[in-house]
């Protein structure tokens, strides 16, 4: 998605050969005409598959996902990480590692919120390690529904996500997928196989 890589490349920050830094359109402040554009994409993507809920992480994955839930005219939902007080029971949870916090996380939904018989579409604003989408995929499951796919805003492809879910048999759509960091410059997977074609 062009747009995407156009902000990527303007807006983003290149902190290390790792961490790319987007909060000046995605993960703290939001470009809302990005997000629309981004959720509307997802939406293309996935209109053909039947998608009853749409599944996120808080907190940087709930503007992209509102944008597509809303494409998708589908609820949105997304899991908590910290433990409410009005939420205690009637979970489905599971732990997530994040290597760029270095921390665990139980996440939780509500088992009203997904059921059996559900084509759950889930997004997330990265895909590095896959940690946090197979936590998500263990929630879908855990409640009897069915994964429709996983939709990613930005894909780390130099980092092993991708290949766990594609190996899991899971569809990924990413809009911008990154070959890598190296040495603070941004380069796209498209454009690398363009420039050897």
């Amino acid at each position: 998605m062009q747009e995407l890589k156009n902000a990527i490349r303007e807006r983003g920050k290149v902190l290390s050969n790792d961490v790319l830094k987007v909060d000046t359109f995605l993960n703290h402040q939001i470009d809302t005409e990005l997000m629309a554009l981004v959720g509307k994409e997802f939406a293309a993507r996935f209109k053909n598959d039947g998608i009853t809920k749409v599944l996120t992480i808080e907190s940087s994955g709930i503007a992209p996902s509102f944008m597509a839930a809303t494409e998708l005219q589908a609820p949105l939902i997304f899991a908590r990480k910290k433990k409410s007080l009005t939420l205690t029971d009637n979970l489905l949870v599971s732990t997530v590692y994040s290597f760029t916090k270095q921390e665990s996380n139980d996440i939780s939904v509500s088992k009203d919120f997904i059921q059996g018989g559900d084509r759950v579409l889930i997004i997330d604003d990265f895909l590095a390690n896959g940690q946090a989408a197979f936590g998500l995929i263990e929630i879908v499951e855990q409640a009897g529904a069915s994964v429709a796919g996983i939709g990613i805003v930005i894909e780390k492809s130099f980092q092993e996500g991708r290949k766990k879910l594609d190996d899991a048999g899971y569809r990924v759509e990413a809009l911008a997928r990154l070959h890598d960091l190296n040495e603070g410059k941004i380069t796209f997977v498209d454009e690398l196989v363009s420039s050897h074609s």
